[in-house]
């Protein structure tokens, strides 16, 4: 049985526990084969080497972004990498190689980078363009870094395992990101080797352009759609569960089990992301089923995404949400009965590339959620120059999700578990399909309202 896999960042540090928990656990000899593993870089690389992605501390790239001397800092995170790779000494890899690899691969990147700052400095050339180039010249350093390792300390280990190195620095082939998937996997033979591919994959439109820090999960999906596995496999670090266990407690929420993609979508919206939507959409339309498994609870199956699947039960999924957002009220006196009132808002927010993740209205008023990172000084001058008033709060949004919630009394039941622990509703929506029901609460009621909610609906 063929599967395509993707091991995290987290996951992939703890390599030990990838070598015994996922590679080896209950197989042996000519069982090890007929898997593709694609592989993130080792925790904090990435952040390294561009932004940290959740403080947004800096890395190499915000040198070059800023025209500063960047050699240094690179050949610092060379040292890094090098001072890492100590760590996996012991699990069989053959440091000197390994070490000598990743400094060549710094040094070939330096070439690159130092041909594309002064191509930069000349003014000639669309500096968005040659920026974005950096970008993916330096995020494909790690992906290599650890799927090298990976092969390596496999081969020491006496397994056939096959680098697949996607990143194409040693070609100038103008390949889009599926032909060099196509080629790259075109003559293995599955059967008689593990093959380690990395997360990162060069194609002439970019990867990064359009999924940034998602693109080690659009690599995965584009394999697995390419080689169509019996099963595509995401080993994270966490169980795909019905609540966050660090809100709720860890024995106050379970696995999923099973789910649909519908579901998958609806949790990628609110931020909580079993796969990156993009990367769903190719699995869903071609019928490959998605399983997310714990890489520290081998024995457990994890959670079964498919296409079709529907609860035989009707039952809340999953209880999520987020309290990263803001609530925008528009309110003008015009809107009653006007034809088009809410296209022209909705303009808006197209042309400042804002995304909203719930809209609810009543005769004179549109309510607008959207993440708060998003809220522009451009947006609320073009909002309050076009309607008689703006306002902003705040806010929270948590959500019922479910393949199969049409439960009579659910929407009350969730009301009035809200009611009791003092948690006033600020508004409301569910939509026809009834996959997630979704209440706006107060920021700091963010956690009552989980808390409160899978005590009485879980």
């Amino acid at each position: 049985m063929l599967t395509v896999e993707k091991i995290g960042g987290t996951s992939m540090t703890a390599f030990a526990d990838v070598l015994q928990n996922i590679i080896f656990h209950g197989r042996k000899g000519q069982e090890l084969y007929n898997r593709i593993f694609v592989v993130s870089a080792y925790a904090n690389v990435t952040n390294w080497l561009l932004e940290n992605k959740k403080t947004g501390a800096p890395g190499v790239y915000h040198r070059i972004s800023q025209g500063q001397e960047f050699r240094a800092a690179l050949q610092e995170v060379a040292a890094q990498l090098q001072e890492l790779n100590k760590q996996y000494e012991p699990l069989g890899l053959d440091l000197a190689v390994a070490d000598a690899f990743i400094q060549q691969r710094i040094d070939q990147a330096q070439t690159y980078l130092d041909s594309l700052v002064n191509v930069l400095a000349s003014g000639y050339v669309n500096s968005a363009n040659i920026l974005q180039a950096a970008r993916e010249i330096l995020a494909s350093i790690g992906e290599a870094h650890s799927a090298f390792n990976s092969v390596n300390i496999l081969q020491n280990r006496g397994v056939n395992a096959t680098l697949v190195d996607l990143s194409g620095f040693d070609d100038a082939q103008a390949l889009t990101i599926d032909e060099r998937i196509r080629q790259a996997f075109a003559d293995i033979d599955f059967a008689s080797t593990i093959c380690i591919a990395t997360g990162y994959t060069k194609g002439t439109e970019g990867i990064m352009r359009e999924f940034d820090r998602g693109y080690s999960e659009v690599t995965f999906s584009k394999i697995a759609v390419a080689v169509r596995p019996q099963e595509a496999i995401i080993h994270k670090e966490y169980h795909l569960c019905s609540a966050d266990p660090n809100l709720v407690g860890v024995d106050a929420c379970r696995p999923v089990g099973f789910t649909n993609y519908d579901v998958a979508d609806q949790l990628a919206d609110v931020g909580m992301e079993a796969i990156h939507p993009k990367a769903s959409k190719p699995l869903e339309i071609h019928a490959i089923d998605l399983r997310i498994k714990n890489t520290f609870e081998p024995e457990h199956p994890g959670t079964l995404i498919t296409r079709d699947f529907i609860s035989p039960e009707k039952h809340v999924e999953v209880i999520t949400g987020t309290d990263k957002v803001v609530m925008i009220d528009i309110h003008d006196p015009l809107m009653v009965g006007t034809a088009g009132f809410d296209l022209h808002l909705m303009q808006v927010f197209y042309d400042l590339d804002v995304s909203y993740i719930f809209k609810a209205t009543s005769a004179n008023s549109i309510s607008v959620l959207v993440w708060a990172k998003d809220l522009q000084l451009e947006l609320m001058a073009a909002l309050q120059a076009k309607y008689e008033q703006v306002t902003i709060e705040d806010a929270a949004l948590v959500c019922l999700i479910g393949s199969n919630i049409d439960e009579p009394g659910l929407l009350a039941r969730a009301a009035g578990a809200l009611a009791e622990a003092g948690i006033n509703i600020r508004s409301a929506g569910v939509a026809m399909r009834k996959v997630n029901i979704q209440f706006i609460v107060g920021r700091e009621e963010y956690k009552p309202a989980i808390v409160s909610l899978n005590q009485a609906l879980s």
